[in-house]
């Protein structure tokens, strides 16, 4: 039974484990940033949406879709990357004073955008993830890395299309500003794609016994593929059938990849079903793709099957599965855990389910969905403060 426990160990004779610490890696102040952000301007927006607050520089639905994308998500992407980057490399990411420095950034561009101030706020926003994509570049160069090349190149997409985003709003581009917004959901879904089809079935055959996870090379490219196909079809802006053929057979191909990851043995261990959970939700967000595209469904609903749950999920999980196994903890969920599991899925259901079954009751979804959200990260960052603001249990660095 999962249980309500002290995530603290024991001191051991000789280990260093004070001080502060929330600079000495990326994922440290990514993840409160991040997790503050997402409990905070979820809130606002419900806000917003009902009518209660003014509309600031990005108004209304862009500016929460701006904030959710470029600010949280590309926040923990970030985090993640140059925590990992460092694993894959052997080479150091940034730390200490670079690393505060970019996250200043982080910060100013999540200002900028409430303010009068559009060029401002358009050139913090898409400086942010080019300056961070420099950064995992050189890690990766000086270590010959060819692998994970890719992450620089989508990091400086995401900039590009945030940057599009801010001079279509501002009269610079004659481009809708949600094609900034859609290129980037695309870029996104590329790197949960790579990254969850890496990771979830190892984790899965480690921490279930006998599990028997497993990935079928073909199916791996026809899945990867499926998502750089819809990237270039939102680019070129294909529209009715062909484009919502292309989406249901990405449905089909990350369906079957998920299955094949045996996600119903994996229910007794919080901290792999939160995985698998989230990832259902790809599948799920292509499939209503298809349907939005002929009219079926709204496509809001489609793009929150991926936000709320394939983005949230993952991240929720990646982020106490990280912040556990970086600071020498116990890589296990506790009932904490668990609890922030389960608001951010609900909140999906809600976001997601509620409108599919009665278009009428959109108002409720959103208000419902962001408390169930804005509870899940908030109790996240109240928990993680200590964890990822202090040296590591074991006193190695990082």
């Amino acid at each position: 039974m999962v249980q309500f426990v002290s995530i603290e160990e024991p001191q051991r004779p000789g280990v260093q484990r004070t001080g502060f610490a929330l600079w000495q890696l990326g994922f440290r102040p990514f993840y409160l940033l991040a997790s503050v952000h997402a409990a905070l301007s979820t809130g606002l927006w419900a806000a917003q949406f009902a009518g209660w607050l003014d509309q600031p520089y990005l108004s209304g639905p862009l500016w929460h879709a701006h904030e959710m994308l470029f600010g949280f998500a590309l926040a923990v992407i970030v985090g993640f990357l140059f925590t990992a980057g460092r694993n894959w490399s052997n080479r150091p990411t940034p730390t200490g004073v670079p690393l505060a420095a970019l996250a200043l950034l982080w910060v100013a561009g999540r200002v900028l955008v409430l303010t009068p101030f559009g060029w401002a706020a358009a050139i913090a926003n898409a400086a942010f993830p080019l300056a961070a994509a420099a950064a995992l570049a050189v890690p990766f160069w000086a270590s010959r890395n060819r692998r994970n090349y890719f992450f620089v190149g989508l990091l400086v997409l995401i900039g590009l299309a945030d940057l599009a985003l801010h001079l279509s709003r501002l009269g610079v581009l004659d481009l809708p500003a949600w094609l900034g917004v859609q290129i980037a959901l695309d870029a996104v879904l590329f790197i949960m794609a790579v990254m969850g089809g890496r990771v979830i079935p190892m984790f899965t055959n480690n921490g279930v016994p006998g599990a028997g996870a497993v990935r079928h090379a073909l199916l791996e490219k026809i899945a990867l593929g499926s998502v750089i196909a819809l990237l270039a079809a939102d680019s070129l802006r294909v529209n009715g059938v062909a484009f919502a053929a292309l989406a249901l057979c990405g449905a089909l191909a990350h369906g079957l990849r998920w299955a094949l990851w045996k996600p119903w043995r994996t229910w007794r261990t919080p901290l792999v079903w939160v995985l698998h959970a989230a990832y259902a939700w790809i599948p799920l967000h292509l499939a209503l793709r298809a349907a939005a595209e002929l009219g079926w469904v709204s496509g809001s609903v489609a793009t929150h099957a991926l936000t709320v749950g394939a983005i949230g999920g993952l991240v929720i999980g990646m982020m106490t599965r990280t912040a556990r196994g970086h600071t020498g903890r116990p890589v296990r969920a506790d009932g904490f855990d668990v609890a922030c599991y389960t608001l951010v899925l609900t909140a999906a259901l809600v976001r997601v389910g509620a409108p599919l079954v009665e278009p009428a009751w959109l108002m409720q979804s959103v208000i419902g969905s962001a408390a169930l959200w804005s509870a899940g990260f908030a109790l996240y960052a109240v928990r993680y403060w200590p964890v990822l603001s202090r040296a590591r249990l074991d006193g190695r660095p990082g």
